[in-house]
């Protein structure tokens, strides 16, 4: 699949993969940004895609970021819909006590490009009977 990618900065780095099976592409910072303590800051990327029509662009952490510095995306995985064309940003939230800064062309987050279903939603009296019911947070979990 190709997916086109418009740089909006100088700075901006195309979206990598680490390897060759690696689900996600690395996202770069195209600016630096200090994060203070409990604090998010929006991270440019410097970049806008255009995802093909029936995909979704969804942001992760990364993991090294995220257990060695306390940096991951304030809303846990960020959602790129496919008609969308504004700068990618990266919402970075500060876990740890100490401020941490971002340096340009520092990984930031991974791209995982999916497809997804539209769905219709029809308003129903009663839904189909499961085993689990209306089990829910932990309800399936060993006693």
């Amino acid at each position: 699949m190709n997916v086109n990618v418009k740089k909006l900065s100088e700075f901006a780095k195309l979206p990598a993969y680490g390897s060759a099976f690696a689900a996600g592409a690395d996202l770069y910072a195209a600016e630096p940004a200090v994060i203070g303590s409990g604090k998010t800051a929006f991270v440019h990327t410097g970049i806008a895609i255009e995802l093909p029509a029936g995909t979704v662009g969804l942001v992760y952490a990364r993991s090294g970021l995220a257990c060695k510095q306390d940096l991951a995306p304030a809303n846990k995985v960020g959602v790129i819909d496919c008609d969308y064309r504004g700068e990618v940003m990266v919402a970075l939230h500060n876990h740890g006590s100490e401020t941490r800064t971002v340096e340009r062309g520092d990984r930031i987050a991974q791209l995982v490009i999916a497809p997804y279903y539209t769905a219709e939603f029809s308003e129903a009296a009663e839904l189909s009977e499961t085993v689990r019911g209306a089990g829910g947070f932990g309800s399936t979990g060993s006693k």
